[in-house]
């Protein structure tokens, strides 16, 4: 288990301030020594949650060219038919990630391949599950065009928690399954965007693993465009 670099700066200054407050109690209210000790136990409580928010824990990860592999940590909320419009404008099956405030937040490749697309949205801080986040609120949309062929659209959004969306990727890059592509402070959910022939190997409420829980089997009928 390690803090994720995401984490450092926000846990080093709130350490800091958290001292500062509770030295400047105990130095210029010195009496209220009960109140004190729940002051120090709440900024303990409040450090360490703030901690586990950073955690990034070890992670023997899946790879498989055939497999969509889960792209964050926490429980599928979605799983239909939708029509995308931003970058296939055709219907595609969505499936959703929702990420509580107490999952890992890093985000994770789902696919090995080239990302052919990338844009960051600013946007509002609608609560994860209202059905106008995935459009509404502050997000990036990454389309990687797989090895096996299918691309593969998927979503970092923002909640009412997250107001901080971080991206490692850009456009032209090639990327590996299961390694890092962002970070999403505090959680929301993550949207993939997959052909409707894929088999969805996952259930509404089930709860899945970054880097480790297969999602989806892709079919690779269609030709590669991987390389070109």
């Amino acid at each position: 288990m390690k803090i994720h670099k995401e984490g450092r700066r926000i846990l080093f200054f709130t350490l800091l301030a958290l001292l500062a407050v509770n030295l400047l109690l105990f130095q210029f209210n010195a009496r209220a020594v009960t109140f004190n000790r729940i002051f120090v136990g709440a900024s303990v409580i409040a450090f360490l949650l703030l901690l586990q928010f950073f955690r990034s824990p070890f992670r023997n990860l899946l790879t498989h060219e055939d497999l969509l592999i889960a792209p964050a940590d926490g429980k599928v909320v979605v799983i239909e038919d939708v029509h995308e419009p931003e970058y296939f404008d055709d219907m595609r099956k969505q499936i959703s990630i929702f990420m509580s405030p107490i999952n890992v937040h890093i985000t994770r490749n789902p696919i090995s391949g080239i990302v052919r697309y990338f844009k960051y949205h600013p946007g509002n801080y609608l609560v994860a599950w209202h059905p106008k986040s995935s459009t509404k609120n502050e997000r990036t949309t990454v389309v990687v065009q797989s090895e096996a062929g299918p691309m593969v659209l998927f979503r970092q959004i923002a909640g009412a928690m997250a107001r901080r969306i971080v991206w490692y990727v850009n456009e032209g890059d090639e990327v590996s399954q299961g390694e890092e592509f962002g970070f999403i402070k505090f959680g929301s959910r993550v949207d993939l965007f997959v052909p409707l022939d894929t088999e969805v190997k996952v259930q509404i409420g089930e709860k899945v693993k970054g880097g480790q829980t297969v999602i989806a089997q892709l079919k690779t009928s269609q030709p590669t465009l991987f390389g070109s």
